[in-house]
């Protein structure tokens, strides 16, 4: 990438460009810089795993439910002597996928539901129409009545100026064959 802005930096300066070994050489660092990080977080949970379980070893206080035990941990200064009535502070308890009932049906928001309808609507009015019972399909339906029937009588008259045709170049085939004859 070309470093000093659209129009070449301050006073006339040229582009300067970032060689590609400089990238390498960046990308690696910070690969490098992301997996010591990793690591010394691996060893932060590590320890905080062994804290817990010397926890757990510890006698419980004859509850057995670790929320109780935790929420306690966390109150700290005046939180722990004040008790608190706000249903907004307490901890949210994740469900687990055992928990959750697949039995209840989804509650669709109204955008949704109003989509669904939507679409009902145009499958029920398509059904009509197809079935001739809109006034459009009606129109429609009269439409092509008087489109057919304009084009049967074309087709009525066409072939009634092709045989009139024909007896005329008949009649005079025969006229000139009379007059040959009479000669």
């Amino acid at each position: 990438m070309p470093k000093g802005g659209k129009k070449g930096g301050h006073k006339g300066r040229m582009r300067t460009y970032t060689s590609p070994e400089e990238i390498d050489a960046q990308m690696k660092a910070e690969k490098e810089r992301k997996k010591q990080e990793q690591e010394q977080e691996e060893l932060e949970e590590g320890g905080a795993a062994q804290n817990e379980t010397a926890e757990l070893k510890l006698p419980a206080s004859g509850s057995d439910d670790s929320d109780d035990e935790n929420s306690q941990r966390r109150r700290a200064g005046v939180e722990g002597l004040i008790e608190i009535e706000n249903p907004n502070r307490m901890a949210q308890k994740s469900k687990k996928v055992t928990q959750i009932e697949l039995d209840e049906p989804k509650q669709l928001s109204r955008r949704e539901r109003e989509e669904i309808e939507k679409q009902k609507a145009k499958e029920r009015y398509m059904k009509m129409h197809l079935a001739g019972k809109t006034d459009q399909a009606k129109a429609d339906l009269a439409r092509l009545a008087i489109i057919r029937k304009q084009r049967e009588d074309a087709a009525k008259k066409k072939e009634e100026e092709k045989k009139a045709k024909e007896a005329a170049a008949a009649a005079a085939a025969s006229r000139g064959m009379n007059s040959l004859s009479l000669k």
